[in-house]
């Protein structure tokens, strides 16, 4: 994926919590997740995903991570999700 996140984290107490988050996020676990506009998505991890570094345009470097979060069921396109925008986990178990 060649998208550049809205975010980059560049503190060491945020890339923290997005590599703490990546140990929460395993293949194919069933999560009901919380973002940080409130919305609540239910789906399944369709890999762990993995921080990265980015640069962004103005040449400042920082890090994030990308979630694909499959539909729990059905024909749902599945969500992209910047991993900083998560601010709460909670594993349903595996499908």
């Amino acid at each position: 994926m060649n998208e550049t996140p809205e975010r980059l984290l560049v503190d060491e107490a945020a890339i923290a919590r997005l590599t703490t988050l990546v140990t929460e996020l395993d293949d194919e676990e069933q999560v009901r997740l919380t973002l940080d506009d409130g919305r609540v998505l239910e789906g399944v991890v369709a890999a762990r995903p993995s921080v990265q570094l980015f640069r962004a345009d103005d040449g400042s470097s920082g890090c994030n991570a990308m979630l694909r979060l499959d539909p729990l069921s059905g024909d749902a396109l599945p969500h992209y999700l910047w991993l900083d925008r998560i601010v709460g986990v909670i594993r349903l178990g595996s499908g």
